[in-house]
């Protein structure tokens, strides 16, 4: 695979499993790269076993606040991670949180892509310009988008839209666009 316009490496052919939208920031920009955020939750956890909201709080610390990537990425990859046998899961606390820890498979794992986790983590330490977050973009939108993404796929992939759903789904995206275009 090719490198953005940010020359990110791209680990691990066929990475993200054909979720296209995993990371994306419009015009195929990533954050992390393709199947960068797994290597960067499998290294966070190697670190110390989090809960997933704990994950999410530390990428968001280490970039600044600038970025915080959305439960709806960050939960399927760890799933993606615990199915791999990269992760576990210890026993849910009282609240229920699932608590992950790193396998022998996922230490493997992680010293089989050190040099690219290695880059990942600097980048990260670096705050937003290692990260090739673009400028003006906050991140409480860019999570937006990514939830509205997430909702309209899931909605599409349920089941086939009748003409009359069909044309109420365009008339909520319309009404929308029509509210962005006057802030």
């Amino acid at each position: 695979m090719t490198s953005s316009s940010d020359d990110t490496p791209r680990p691990e052919r066929g990475a993200g499993r054909g979720r296209r939208g995993h990371g994306e920031h419009g015009g195929g920009h990533r954050v992390f790269g393709r199947g960068g955020l797994r290597l960067v939750l499998l290294q966070l956890v190697a670190d110390a076993p989090r809960h997933g909201y704990e994950l999410i709080k530390a990428i968001e610390e280490r970039l600044g606040g600038r970025y915080s990537p959305s439960p709806g990425v960050v939960y399927p990859t760890l799933t993606l991670l615990e199915e791999t046998g990269l992760v576990q899961v210890d026993a849910p606390d009282a609240g229920g949180r699932k608590r992950y820890t790193v396998t022998p498979a996922g230490q493997a794992h992680l010293q089989a892509n050190r040099p690219l986790t290695d880059e990942l983590m600097a980048r990260m330490h670096a705050g937003v310009d290692g990260a090739g977050l673009r400028a003006g973009r906050p991140p409480q939108v860019m999570r937006a988008i990514e939830n509205l993404k997430l909702a309209m796929r899931m909605r599409l992939a349920r089941q086939p839209l009748d003409d009359e759903q069909a044309h109420a789904f365009a008339a909520v995206l319309d009404h929308a666009a029509q509210q962005i275009e006057r802030i």
